[in-house]
């Protein structure tokens, strides 16, 4: 027989987290008794906390045969198929869960979850989804878990009013939930009329108050940075279009138009002015932001291939903008090459990567 004071020891140090000291003991517990399905169910949740998922499966399979009616072990069964890619069964597991409770918040709550898994469901099981969703916080709504598939559900098939009425509650019935103070971040990040820098700070701000916070947080710290470096390209063309303007390299149909070379005193000038436009606009963009995302700028310039791409064009414009303020041309037919070359290098990709800070 087990020797069930073993098997409460390994139970109190899988409440204190321990699974893998929790796990020895169980393996000794269920050498003595193959059959103790209390054992082999605490040890397939410290495997699917460890996210040892095919070891869990193997366990909750165990816990099944045993009791085939076992409704905890159908939805953690399906919590730990689909990471392994396996959604059809996942999905099996979890309808089997809310066939045997369906009045159970976390039957219809597993169910929703797996559902709303991308891309290999087909649309309608968004739906689907949302409406087990609705059901989980029918059942129960007191339960943060119950929230949290509502707003996954919703975001699937586009419904933010709802995940906007669902998110608070989610917060109050667990404030410190890393993804719900992720959400709450973009839900700020992303609302109207908010300027990248000041949604990039609020990422920021998120991440460090939740190291450990969903992969999206920092995606979305990533494209409000993004969105700033796109910005630097604007400066850049202001310096090219100052550097026309002093050689006079537009076309034109005027009768007289400034002699060539120009004064070392206005070109002088005008690399004054393309400092203090760089000088000042990244002064302006840049004067608030928390160090996270000032280190974030960084990194992301080492790391974003788009992002070293739009600073590439924002450098190469500036540096056609200073060769025709510079250097004194005696004729305007190298400048104005020039000019269509800072030109060509700022749009050929400024509506194209749009998408990339999207």
């Amino acid at each position: 027989m087990t020797t069930y004071p073993q098997r409460d020891r390994a139970e109190a140090l899988f409440e204190v987290g321990r699974y893998d000291d929790a796990k020895a003991l169980l393996s000794q517990c269920l050498a003595e008794d193959p059959d103790d399905l209390e054992a082999w169910n605490v040890l397939a949740t410290s495997h699917a906390n460890l996210k040892e998922y095919p070891e869990a499966e193997r366990a909750f399979n165990e816990v099944l045969r045993l009791n085939p009616e076992h409704c905890g072990a159908y939805t953690q069964l399906s919590k730990v198929l689909w990471p392994q890619n396996r959604l059809p069964e996942a999905t099996a597991a979890a309808r089997e869960a809310v066939r045997l409770q369906p009045g159970r918040w976390w039957t219809h709550s597993a169910l929703s979850l797996v559902l709303s898994i991308h891309p290999p469901h087909p649309p309608t099981a968004y739906y689907e989804a949302f409406e087990a969703a609705q059901e989980a916080v029918r059942l129960g709504p007191d339960q943060p878990d119950a929230y949290k598939v509502l707003c996954l559900a919703a975001h699937r098939i586009g419904r933010h009013d709802i995940v906007e009425q669902a998110l608070p509650q989610w917060l109050r019935l667990d404030p410190q939930d890393d993804m719900a103070l992720a959400w709450a971040s973009h839900s700020q990040g992303s609302a109207p009329g908010i300027k990248p820098a000041e949604a990039a700070d609020i990422y920021a701000a998120a991440l460090t108050a939740t190291p450990n916070s969903e992969q999206d947080l920092h995606l979305w710290l990533d494209r409000a940075v993004y969105r700033m470096l796109r910005g630097t390209r604007w400066l850049a063309l202001t310096c090219l279009a100052i550097a026309g303007l002093t050689v006079d390299v537009l076309p034109t149909a005027r009768d007289t138009r400034l002699e060539l070379p120009v004064p070392p005193a206005a070109r002088l000038w005008a690399c004054v002015l393309m400092t203090a436009v760089w000088g000042f606009g990244t002064w302006w963009r840049y004067r608030k932001l928390s160090t996270g995302v000032q280190r974030n700028i960084w990194s992301l310039a080492r790391r974003g291939v788009w992002a070293r791409i739009v600073l590439g064009q924002a450098f190469i414009t500036t540096l056609c903008a200073l060769l025709i303020a510079l250097v004194p041309w005696t004729d305007r037919t190298v400048p104005q090459i020039l000019l269509g070359a800072g030109l060509l290098t700022t749009f050929c990709t400024l509506w194209f990567d749009k998408k990339e800070a999207a």
